[in-house]
């Protein structure tokens, strides 16, 4: 049993060598730039030209002039490279890789929400679809919401839509009255508070470090708060040797290369004490076998209606601005 297990160990890194040698000269010679998220499979990152949380990966694709984008993610982050990259041809491995929090929001239900508020301004997390950022004044991620909020003035109502635990968590940042959708992440509500503080205890030197998406009596708990850049930014900086991650398990492959010499725990989730549950499984829906075909076949593509496009675009170039200063 041990000598096949080996043996079947051994033909995995072969498969993963050759199609990562396959993908490399594929880029090369059809000139595809490869954006990943911290979140991918740590062999996809490997391979990525870029690496970033939603915030960095939107200005990149701002900012790039390329021909060709694989974006390794999930549709709402695809969908955004293509809004803000219009001539750059989109490709996404798995179209059917979605989002949980993005699904929560559908576009005819959160019409019939805003026209309850029709003086409000609405900002949008970036986990959305098309549609939602459309009907959106501004767009902002994890790393800017708290500045994109300050950004409007104080007199000025909103609606936050669709993460209500990222909502709460910047109500109590900013002071300010949002009316919020109600939506949630299933990664970051599948962590245990109790099994948590139980391995805290196992490792009171260990600083926990949680996403503004997480509930809010996690966070209550955390010694740090913050987006996937501002996590590893925070593991770096610190002079902690050991710490526990409450967010998607993926971001501990990059993590891992930059503060070597530190130990990175994940969160335990309700189902059990390992990191299984915390991974985002339409984030997992990408493998380098499809990444090889969507390359090979250039499909699936990303195509927005240019109505919709310019429209939920203008939402995304406020956000760009705003972080900008």
């Amino acid at each position: 049993m041990f000598l096949l297990m080996l043996r079947a160990t051994s033909t995995m890194k072969k498969d993963i060598e050759q199609l990562s040698t396959e993908i490399r000269l594929l880029k090369e010679e059809k000139g595809i730039t490869i954006l990943a998220h911290y979140y991918q499979r740590p062999e996809i990152q490997q391979l990525a030209d870029y690496i970033g949380d939603s915030l960095a990966l939107s200005q990149y694709a701002s900012e790039c002039r390329v021909q060709k984008i694989l974006f390794a993610g999930v549709h709402f982050m695809a969908e955004t490279a293509k809004i803000i990259n219009r001539r750059a041809k989109v490709l996404i491995p798995d179209a059917a890789a979605g989002c949980s929090l993005a699904d929560s929001c559908t576009p005819s239900a959160f019409e019939q929400f805003l026209k309850q508020y029709p003086y409000h301004k609405v900002i949008s997390y970036i986990n959305c679809s098309a549609e939602i950022k459309a009907m959106s004044d501004v767009i902002c991620t994890s790393s800017n919401a708290e500045k994109v909020i300050q950004s409007i003035p104080r007199h000025q109502p909103i609606v936050f839509a669709p993460d209500k635990n990222l909502g709460r968590y910047l109500i109590a940042k900013t002071g300010r009255k949002l009316v919020l959708w109600d939506g949630a992440c299933i990664v970051h509500e599948s962590f245990s508070i109790e099994k948590l503080l139980k391995l805290h205890r196992q490792f009171p030197e260990a600083k926990i470090v949680a996403h503004p998406e997480a509930e809010p009596h996690l966070l209550k708990v955390a010694h740090f708060i913050g987006s996937t850049s501002a996590m590893i930014s925070y593991i770096k900086k610190s002079d902690a040797d050991t710490f526990i991650i409450a967010t998607e398990a993926g971001i501990l492959h990059e993590l891992q290369k930059q503060v070597q010499g530190k130990t990175l725990i994940p969160a335990p989730t309700a189902e059990d004490n390992t990191c299984a549950s915390s991974e985002w499984g339409f984030m997992k829906m990408n493998t380098l076998e499809k990444i090889h075909s969507c390359m090979l076949r250039e499909y699936p593509t990303v195509e927005i209606e240019e109505c919709l496009r310019l429209k939920a675009l203008q939402p995304l170039i406020r956000m760009l601005e705003i972080s900008k200063n």
